[in-house]
């Protein structure tokens, strides 16, 4: 599990082909790895990954086809946003995320504002996770959990604070930018309970 809480941004250094998956090392940069070790997951542009070596400041992850269909950004070299999974009894600043990419979103639309000096952005989600997205509920962009401001029809909004442009990779959005989505957890669960209402 993981809070959507960005704790540094690293860079996909090589993305190698594996049978039908890749091969990821990625550069930690500045995030804190004296305590992973292989078998421990890391969210990666909000997706949940398993280190398989590590090498220095660099771990690497096999990711499988699967990931590769349903994700975005994980077959080349760029910037990434890395969370360390939550463990129990850490602080709680985001919402949960499993790191399980639900889908991939496009930017449809970037305006700067001056209350905070941000920028709002508008993403337009794929029709199977429209049902998912409410205002004012919360929503994880490249692993970063953000709360939906408006709704409508598969767009969505959210404001980027400046901490959240300097700390992620959110910052070099243009519209067209595709992005990993994750739907709140809560959602995923109530939705399936209504479908098996007696």
């Amino acid at each position: 599990m993981f809070t959507g809480i960005v704790e540094a941004v690293g860079r996909i250094a090589s993305a190698e082909g594996v049978g039908d998956g890749l091969r990821l090392a990625v550069s930690a940069r500045a995030l804190d790895i004296s305590d992973v070790r292989i078998g421990d997951s890391i969210a990666v542009a909000g997706c949940c990954l398993t280190v398989v070596a590590i090498d220095g400041s660099s771990l690497s992850f096999d990711v499988s086809a699967e990931t590769l269909r349903c994700t975005t950004g994980l077959d080349r070299p760029r910037e990434v946003n890395l969370e360390k999974a939550l463990r129990f009894g850490d602080r709680l600043g985001g919402h949960l995320l499993t790191g399980h990419i639900d889908g991939v979103g496009t930017v449809i639309r970037i305006e700067s504002t001056t209350n905070p000096d941000g920028v709002d952005l508008e993403i337009d989600s794929p029709s199977a996770l429209a049902r998912f997205i409410a205002a004012k509920g919360s929503i994880a962009v490249d692993g970063v959990s953000l709360t939906a401001n408006a709704v409508a029809d598969r767009r969505f909004s959210v404001h980027l604070i400046p901490h959240t442009l300097q700390v992620t990779t959110l910052r070099a959005l243009i519209p067209g930018s595709e992005v990993n989505l994750e739907v709140d957890i809560v959602a995923r669960y109530v939705e399936r309970m209504a479908a098996y209402k007696r």
